[in-house]
């Protein structure tokens, strides 16, 4: 099969196309012909060396796609030989064939293409656990979604939005500001011109948002405290700003601040499986009624994988990115 690997750590052109073998479904996975694949900030930090797959995992990075089922694992019944699902990965999406666990599919929705459903898998997984399972936004509830012209973003708009919350978002230009109120964004902060913590105060009337969605860390996690309602929950899942804080103790005790914190992709097949159940249950039925879509701002075919890593980069992306590989 074609497959993209790392040739080295480095810039986007040490992306390569090789040939590799065709990957064997073990017991409890499935084989994907894949159709598209999903391009992930992850991608890019194990592009650079500096987050490498967890151990036993293919060096081919890509952790979502959608395709065909064309083989099955021994104990694996359904889904079918044929069937059209959407999976995450740990790794191996850059290519043509991969094997996953059985319990990480989920069924293309059927309004959705491919390529639509290839850019599912990550940040509905990521938003649904640290959104709603572990930071418990409820309905009527305030959701800020930092960096909201992103894929995590778009995505938590749509869901935030879909669950009965208002949702507000921080993004860099007005462009990207204007897109996230189309997906339904309330209040869009461009954060080179305001300060978000008074943003986010005004627009609740001084009584802060219960529930902050960060992948920036660093800097922003006591102007999130400042931020937050009594009772609030931060839900950190990256730290595209900085990996340390300093923090005052005193308003995260007076106002009673949940921080919750986690990483996606070194969990369990069985960790990620409840998640893909909760999101067949919760989420997948808002496809059908069109509720649900994920913007999608650029499409790569599978060798251009430099080019969408450029992209991903550069921050000019509102949404996904995706490889086409079929």
């Amino acid at each position: 099969m074609t497959a993209v690997e790392i040739a080295e750590p480095g810039p986007p052109q040490v992306l390569r196309a090789v040939s590799r073998p065709v990957p064997q479904p073990q017991p409890g996975e499935v084989l994907i012909r894949v159709a598209a694949a999903g391009v992930n900030r992850p991608d890019v930090l194990q592009r650079k060396g500096v987050y490498p797959p967890p151990k036993g995992v293919t060096d081919i990075p890509g952790l979502e796609v959608a395709g065909e089922v064309v083989r099955l694992g021994e104990g694996v019944k359904e889904p079918a030989v044929g069937a059209q699902v959407c999976a995450l990965l740990a790794g191996g999406g850059y290519a043509q064939y991969v094997s996953v666990p059985v319990l990480q599919c989920l069924p293309v929705p059927a309004t959705l293409s491919m390529e639509e459903a290839a850019a599912l898998p990550e940040t509905f997984f990521t938003v649904w656990l640290n959104v709603f399972q572990r930071a418990r936004l409820q309905r009527g509830e305030t959701l800020l979604v930092h960096g909201g012209s992103s894929g995590i973003g778009t995505t938590a708009i749509l869901l935030g939005r879909a669950f009965g919350a208002r949702v507000l978002v921080t993004a860099g230009s007005a462009q990207k500001c204007a897109a996230c109120r189309e997906l339904g964004a309330e209040v869009a902060i461009n954060y080179h011109e305001t300060d978000f913590v008074a943003a986010a105060l005004s627009a609740t009337d001084g009584k802060g948002v219960d529930v902050i969605l960060d992948m920036v860390g660093g800097p922003y996690l006591p102007r999130n405290v400042s931020a937050a309602a009594t009772e609030g929950r931060i839900a950190l899942i990256a730290i595209q700003g900085g990996a340390k804080a300093e923090l005052d103790l005193r308003p995260l005790m007076t106002k009673r601040i949940t921080i919750t914190a986690s990483t996606l992709r070194p969990q369990s097949a069985q960790n990620k499986g409840r998640i893909a159940a909760a999101l067949r249950e919760q989420v997948w039925p808002l496809f059908s009624s069109q509720q649900l879509k994920p913007l999608i701002h650029g499409r790569f075919p599978l060798k251009e994988a430099a080019r969408a890593h450029q992209l991903m980069e550069s921050g000019a992306h509102i949404g996904k990115i995706v490889l086409q590989v079929a």
